[in-house]
């Protein structure tokens, strides 16, 4: 309840300003989940998996943002059959990345960490998923997965240092998986959260798309800063 010793009127005029702004808001979120839902699904799928390859793809993660395509794409997830199609069609393409990555790391053995790739992703991140590799083995490519950067060049790493296919499969399967849930995970449960905002503008709901809207940026600043650190370590590596 709006409660001043300003005049009733415009008080009620005031409340009124206040509750249009809010459901311009809702109106604007409804929106956007609604015109991702409604495209065909296997299209949104289709892309999930491709922007999914292209984040875990090596090189090609550092251009294109994927999580941020697929975390966006997650909302048409509005069933328990789309999210599952959703799951496996992301990690799919995840997992595929990997293997794009681990072929080309078997090729070209330690060259690798000389190419005009890794020197633009960072040497010092290869460094660190080769120390991971020594560390934990195939399980790298699974402990790494949520790094960014780094879970990129794992299974290149991997594939240099000749990890058998046997270890590195699974590792990559599960990362993979795990990866996808927490994308497609987040964006069906903001694309849920926000198709009740025009019934229910409860606290809860806003401060879900408050908690969303801080992480989404807290990941890009990481990125940007993964980024910068490892131009500077390449300026001094010259």
């Amino acid at each position: 309840m709006c409660r001043s010793a300003v005049p009733p009127a415009r008080l009620l005029g005031s409340c009124e300003a206040t509750a249009g702004v809010r459901g311009q808001r809702v109106d604007w979120i409804t929106e956007g989940v609604r015109a991702v839902s409604d495209l065909p699904f296997p299209l949104v799928g289709l892309v999930a998996g491709v922007m999914a390859f292209a984040e875990s793809g090596l090189g090609v993660g550092s251009v294109v943002p994927g999580e941020t395509a697929v975390l966006l794409l997650g909302v048409a997830a509005t069933t328990p059959v789309r999210f599952a199609a959703m799951l496996l069609i992301v990690a799919l393409g995840v997992t595929t990345g990997d293997h794009v990555g681990y072929g080309l790391g078997r090729r070209y053995a330690d060259r690798m960490r000389d190419t005009r790739v890794v020197r633009r992703l960072g040497v010092r991140h290869w460094d660190r998923a080769t120390a991971a590799l020594h560390r934990h083995g195939a399980a790298a490519v699974f402990v790494t997965r949520l790094i960014p950067i780094v879970r990129t060049l794992t299974p290149v790493a991997a594939g240099a240092a000749h990890v058998p296919y046997g270890r590195f499969l699974p590792a990559s399967l599960t990362g993979s998986l795990l990866w996808s849930a927490v994308y497609v995970g987040l964006g069906a449960f903001a694309g849920a959260s926000a198709s009740h905002l025009e019934e229910v503008l409860g606290r809860f709901s806003w401060l879900l798309l408050a908690a969303l809207v801080p992480f989404a940026a807290a990941v890009t600043l990481l990125r940007r800063r993964l980024r910068a650190s490892a131009g500077h370590g390449d300026d001094e590596s010259r």
